[in-house]
């Protein structure tokens, strides 16, 4: 067991890049609004997409190839469609989870006064912004992978520590009793929170891809690698999404449930608000735990994304033009930071309608990637050993179901 323990990685990366906005915001959010009435919604939806995010490390241990690779085998429209989505969402996620990360950052440390370069006018939350791109650009290309494994364990004990603990802090000063009570949202408004809480829940399934990518890094820096342990790597890490994402609820809803104040949609003041919250309610000594559990949650999808949009962007290049590139991962890496860049520094005022769009592209393509892994990871170019049993296959199923149903639901919402 210590030895499967001191082996994790590529599901701790998974965790880094899962437990980020739908947790700190849309967790919280949840248990402010709902109290832990929408608890079924999570433990449903994390059900449900288990499958198709574990075809992704299974597929990759079986074969010693990444997803990218068994879409071309399904056809290279399959890839090209990955591709085009891909590029059509990168900035603009890399965008909005750095913003929140450094709107944090803002409300923690220093706050940096407003800078004037020539006519550009920079804030606290941009200046912010650009540093902590340089520090996580700087983390993977000075250390590549073997860093960021390394770093990512570090980043998750602190943050599971820390929001278990302000969890702990929370229920120890709760003096209301918490209702069990499951809610179905009913208007309009609270079915379209609904819709993008489950939406985002654990992570968009386009992550798998980037989890078959972190398996075959792990492969080849780790010499007694063994794919019954990439698959135990997976599960402690899908766990700890569950685990921490319940831990948000709780805080919403031992914090700030029946509160007279008015949340803000702005993820960015909504986790001040939080962190304010705290503070307010069990003194000073309360922002020091909260403010890590926030912040670490939120650098680690920061840094994590940062890798892994390009890592699968440099992939899909080699695979679509049959061509090794030798700086392939270092030009996206750099187009991905300078393309966020200048979203937030030059659209700006867009950035909401860019995140919608990006949003939307996330919950209605949730059922192309989870059928195209059920049909890739059951399909002839997966050994039979590897490929799901029945009950894998009943579970895959409901999926596909209930994510094509979800998706239309969204649909009609907007």
């Amino acid at each position: 067991m210590i030895k499967q323990l001191k082996n994790l990685g590529p599901g701790l990366l998974f965790a880094g890049a899962a437990i980020g906005v739908s947790h700190l915001v849309q967790s919280t959010r949840a248990g402010a609004d709902f109290g832990l009435g929408l608890i079924w919604a999570l433990i449903l939806v994390t059900l449900f997409k288990y499958p198709f995010f574990q075809y992704g490390p299974r597929y990759a241990a079986a074969t010693g190839e990444s997803l990218l690779d068994g879409y071309k085998k399904l056809g290279k429209g399959t890839l090209v469609t990955y591709y085009l989505l891909t590029l059509g969402t990168m900035f603009v996620i890399q965008m909005a989870v750095t913003i929140v990360t450094a709107g944090i950052a803002s409300s923690l440390f220093y706050e940096f006064k407003p800078l004037s370069i020539g006519a550009l006018a920079l804030s606290s939350v941009q200046i912010w912004s650009i540093i902590i791109l340089a520090i996580c650009l700087s983390i993977l290309l000075l250390g590549k992978y073997k860093l960021l494994d390394k770093l990512i364990k570090i980043i998750i004990i602190t943050l599971s520590v820390s929001t278990i603990a302000a969890v702990i802090m929370a229920l120890f000063n709760n003096t209301q009793s918490l209702s069990l009570r499951q809610i179905l949202p009913q208007n309009t408004i609270e079915i379209t929170f609904l819709i993008a809480f489950m939406g985002w829940m654990p992570a968009p399934l386009d992550i798998s891809v980037w989890h078959s990518l972190w398996t075959l890094e792990k492969k080849k820096n780790q010499m007694d690698f063994s794919a019954k342990g990439s698959l135990f790597d997976f599960n402690i890490g899908y766990m700890g999404t569950i685990i921490l994402g319940i831990s948000f609820v709780l805080l919403g809803a031992l914090v700030m449930f029946n509160s007279d104040e008015a949340f803000s949609s702005s993820a960015t003041i909504f986790a001040a608000q939080l962190i304010e919250m705290y503070t307010s309610n069990f003194g000073n000594w309360a922002y020091v735990i909260i403010g890590v559990a926030a912040f670490t949650t939120m650098f680690s999808t920061t840094l994590t994304t940062l890798d892994a949009s390009p890592r699968s962007m440099d992939r899909t290049s080699e695979l679509l033009l049959n061509k090794t590139f030798k700086f392939g991962y270092l030009f996206w890496i750099i187009l991905l930071c300078l393309g966020t860049v200048y979203i937030f520094l030059f659209l700006g005022s867009e950035m909401g309608l860019l995140v919608k769009i990006a949003t939307i592209l996330s919950f209605i393509t949730a059922p192309f990637y989870a059928i195209i892994n059920y049909i890739l990871i059951s399909g002839r170019f997966t050994p039979r050993a590897w490929r799901p049993n029945k009950y894998l296959h009943i579970l895959s199923w409901l999926g596909i179901l209930f994510l094509l149903g979800f998706s239309l639901w969204y649909l009609t919402t907007l």
